[in-house]
């Protein structure tokens, strides 16, 4: 018998309230950072020039970012992805290429802790989270890699294997909501892709395709809340300042937001429910340290929030209050 649209169930799983639209299942009750803390925290850690470096910036208010703690080394190149509670750093290059994942509690300034390993050592890869499950995805390992591995937040230990991207690619940019996440645009060095692919989370298997970019694109950077994705910058190879949108739970091509404060790529950009922001980045040969912020379900052209403690690029970026929470 289907299942009719509007049924409720109870994922055991997530420990949540859930409803059928007709397609997926979708939680009812997420978790809301701003609610409940104040308003969620935005964590930027490493980055190129080489930096151990971590800052935080509480997404709801404007201003610069405080110093939050330190990686274990300096990591030119990471990713991450985050629940409510941890944020997490993988991969990277130090200047060898890493496999190591370290974790932060986000509510709680310190530096990181060990949490595993990925079975890939990637650089430049996307990551994207649910409530439990992180995930890493593509970058340069160091050949360009299509591989996605996801680990279970709440513990402690080494990635499994989830799946293969519809094609191997770095440098993209990565977002979720509850049930999806999306990866789009990237570098197949030396030719930059238009490619936007999801996976379902809470499941494994291999990415599908989801629409294109307004253009192909390396180096871009994304957040989301549960609704709408917003990817940002990049390299066409000309660098832009274009940001771009998706409905998450459909598909279709990337629609035009509006602009950033400055042309840039390689930044890193992490959400609220409410707000995107975007630190750092570069436009060669400047780096930047500025911090731009959208109100992810308006378009328009982004406003400036603060600065970093450090001007960076390929840094890596995370939140308590994403759209995947």
């Amino acid at each position: 018998m289907p299942i009719p649209s509007g049924a409720l169930r109870f994922n055991s799983d997530s420990g949540k309230l859930e409803y059928y639209n007709g397609e997926e299942w979708w939680q009812i009750d997420n978790f809301s950072a701003d609610n409940a803390t104040g308003g969620a925290r935005g964590v930027f850690g490493g980055g190129t020039p080489a930096t151990n470096v971590i800052d935080y910036v509480t997404i709801s208010t404007t201003g610069n970012a405080i110093d939050f703690g330190d990686l274990s080394t300096a990591n030119l190149r990471p990713t991450s992805c985050s629940s409510a509670t941890r944020g997490l750093f993988g991969g990277g290059y130090t200047p060898t290429y890493i496999n190591t994942i370290e974790f932060i509690t986000i509510s709680i300034t310190g530096n990181f802790t060990d949490f595993g390993d990925l079975s890939y050592k990637p650089i430049n890869a996307g990551g994207c989270a649910s409530s439990t499950r992180g995930i890493f995805a593509g970058g340069f390992a160091p050949t360009i890699s299509n591989t996605i591995e996801y680990v279970t937040i709440a513990s402690i230990g080494n990635s499994q294997d989830f799946g293969e991207l519809t094609a191997t690619r770095g440098l993209l940019a990565a977002f979720s909501s509850s049930t999806r996440g999306v990866f789009s645009g990237g570098e197949i060095s030396p030719t930059f892709t238009n490619i936007i692919d999801f996976i379902t989370i809470s499941t494994t298997g291999n990415a599908q395709d989801f629409g294109d970019l307004l253009s192909a694109t390396s180096k871009v950077f994304g957040c989301s809340n549960s609704i709408r994705g917003v990817v940002s910058g990049g390299d066409t190879p000309t660098t832009i300042n274009v940001i771009q949108y998706i409905t998450i739970a459909t598909s279709g091509n990337a629609i035009d937001f509006g602009d950033l404060t400055q042309v840039r790529g390689s930044a890193s950009a992490c959400s609220s429910s409410v707000r995107g922001i975007f630190g750092g980045g570069i436009s060669f040969p400047t780096v930047y340290n500025i911090i731009d912020y959208v109100s992810i379900m308006s378009t328009g052209n982004a406003i400036d929030f603060g600065d970093l403690t450090v001007g960076r690029y390929y840094s890596a970026a995370c939140s308590n209050g994403h759209g995947g929470l």
